[in-house]
């Protein structure tokens, strides 16, 4: 304690002590941490209440791995599609660029071609990475390609080091070292992916791990970025729970013990739990600066962070959308549905279909006669999404008129009211519908049929 050296830190202004060295722990077999993950029983939430503090950063973004991880749980994407939706982002993003990288495969011919094809277009954000295994056969390809940035895969848990590496941890670092080296000499800087980290040795392997990282980011002046990878969806935000499933205490130990900078780390989360949109807002909140996330959280088995919510996170956090552009998101939804062929489920915030439908009838009510009643902000503004009510026996003629209004964004001289021809034969058919014995909403589905038909009768166009 006494040979350890006090000085300012310069983050709080408060005199801090120096701490620990954090060298390898070199176990001889797996920490599998057992009492947190008995594997025929629920996993289990553990805590010894030490609290770390707040630390957002200066400045924070959002990362996308809709090419990547998110190719991993469905077709793949076409050429033309991927550098669609790339266009998309860079419009989302704004200005400011808060949509900072995409990150892409690099191993068929057709995501080369997407790769070529992002970046012929120039932007400066999203700004096109790629993703590759610790080989040095898949680095190849990044030197191949000219990368500025590529990520890693460094699995870091002994799950993954003794189980599926069949290394020790030193034989782990020491790989996963040398290729990062093999980086450097050329100039491309790292992204190393911490696969697991929510069930790793924090101070026996990563931090030590990160340290390592650091020196060489010194010795070689370029960033070395580090990605928290919450791969099982095992971490969580709440105070003083226990490392390794504490999302704060692991970006604090990355922050603090290890030396990474706020703007060198991002966090990677998967929903397993139901936790990846908390667990991104925490890991901005205690000191990451980067998110990573995917469109509509589509990614590996229950998916990841969706992309679209952490815009809306942003904004609440920060007061402001700094510029990004909201009803892209809208858009993105639509060109999936109409051109992808993947039908968002319908009560996914902010791109379902029924998203901001109100279906029950004293709801309704409510909405009809002031829509900041039961609608979360003004959608029609940020999504060109308006607040829409479901029809049924007991929404009238002005329900019907207003959900034709909304849904086909009718204004002005085009926009229907109560006694409108088609609003009496659409009401008509509801009345029909539950004088027969139904008891449900009509869907949306079935009113745009009764609508087409009712117009095409009374040769009305909408």
């Amino acid at each position: 304690m006494e040979n350890r050296r006090v000085f300012m830190n310069e983050q709080n202004n408060l005199l801090s002590l120096e701490e620990h060295m954090y060298p390898l722990v070199d176990v001889q077999t797996p920490n599998i941490f057992r009492n947190l993950f008995p594997y025929e029983e629920i996993p289990k939430i553990a805590f010894n209440d030490r609290i770390v503090p707040h630390n957002m950063p200066d400045e924070i973004w959002i990362t996308d791995t809709t090419f990547r991880d998110g190719q991993q749980s469905r077709a793949p994407y076409s050429t033309e599609q991927i550098v669609t939706i790339y266009d998309k982002f860079h419009k989302l993003g704004g200005p400011k660029g808060k949509i900072r990288q995409c990150e892409f495969f690099l191993y068929s011919k057709k995501d080369r071609d997407a790769v070529y094809k992002c970046m012929e277009r120039g932007y400066e954000f999203p700004e096109v990475t790629s993703w590759i295994r610790a080989s040095k056969k898949d680095f190849q390809l990044v030197k191949d390609i000219g990368m500025k940035e590529t990520g890693i895969l460094v699995s870091c848990s002994d799950y993954h080091i003794f189980y599926k590496l069949n290394m020790t941890r030193k034989q782990a670092m020491e790989h996963y070292l040398g290729i990062v080296r093999d980086c450097l000499e050329i100039g491309v800087s790292p992204r190393c992916h911490l696969e697991d980290i929510t069930r790793a040795d924090i101070y026996g392997f990563v931090i030590p791990f990160c340290l390592e990282l650091m020196k060489l980011r010194e010795e070689y002046q370029i960033p070395v970025k580090v990605r928290v990878c919450d791969t099982m969806g095992y971490g969580v935000n709440f105070p003083g729970a226990v490392i390794p499933r504490s999302i704060p205490g692991i970006i604090y130990g990355i922050m603090v013990h290890a030396g990474v900078p706020s703007e060198l780390i991002e966090f990677h989360g998967h929903n397993d739990f139901y936790k990846a949109v908390n667990n991104s807002t925490t890991a901005w909140l205690y000191g990451a600066s980067g998110v990573n996330c995917s469109l509509f959280g589509i990614g590996e088995r229950t998916g990841n962070t969706p992309l679209e919510a952490m815009v809306f996170e942003y904004a609440q956090l920060r007061g402001t959308l700094d510029g990004m552009d909201t009803t892209v998101i809208t858009e993105l939804a639509e060109y999936y549905e109409k051109e992808i062929g993947y039908k968002v489920p319908s009560r996914t915030p902010f791109v379902g279909s029924s998203f901001n439908v109100t279906r029950a009838g004293i709801h309704a009510d409510g909405l009809l006669k002031n829509q900041e009643i039961y609608n979360i902000f003004n959608t029609e503004k940020f999504l060109n999404r308006p607040a829409l009510v479901a029809v049924s026996n007991t929404s009238g003629l002005a329900g019907i008129a207003h959900w034709m209004n909304a849904y086909y964004k009718l204004t002005g001289d085009r926009a229907v009211d109560k006694s409108s021809p088609v609003v009496t034969k659409v009401k008509e058919w509801v009345d029909a519908e539950y004088e027969a014995g139904r008891v449900t909403v009509i869907t949306d589905e079935e009113l745009v049929r009764v609508i087409t038909d009712v117009c095409h009768e009374l040769q009305i166009v909408l």
